[in-house]
């Protein structure tokens, strides 16, 4: 049977993620209150975030900055996408 939990990012019950997927106290903050279906709305805005600014994970200032926005992807609705994106017409 699913982990059900209270999404925040959603403001609904949702599925909640199988097992912490970050590290630390932010993993657990995110296991425990951030929705599968959540979690992967942030690994799309992760993706667009890392190609539109050219961001490599070997820098510990892009890692950093990546960790910001997930924290404001999530947890605020102070996320936002880099100026001039245009989403790809699928």
């Amino acid at each position: 049977m699913a982990r059900m939990i209270n999404c925040i990012k959603l403001n609904k019950e949702a599925e909640g993620l199988e097992r912490p997927t970050y590290p630390g106290e932010l993993g657990q903050q995110i296991f425990d209150s951030i929705s599968k279906e959540a979690w992967q709305l942030w690994l799309k805005q992760q993706t667009m975030l890392i190609n539109e600014r050219r961001l490599t994970l070997v820098n510990p200032e892009h890692r950093a900055l990546l960790v910001k926005e997930m924290e404001k992807f999530l947890f605020s609705d102070d996320s936002t996408t880099p100026e001039g994106y245009t989403p790809p017409n699928n």
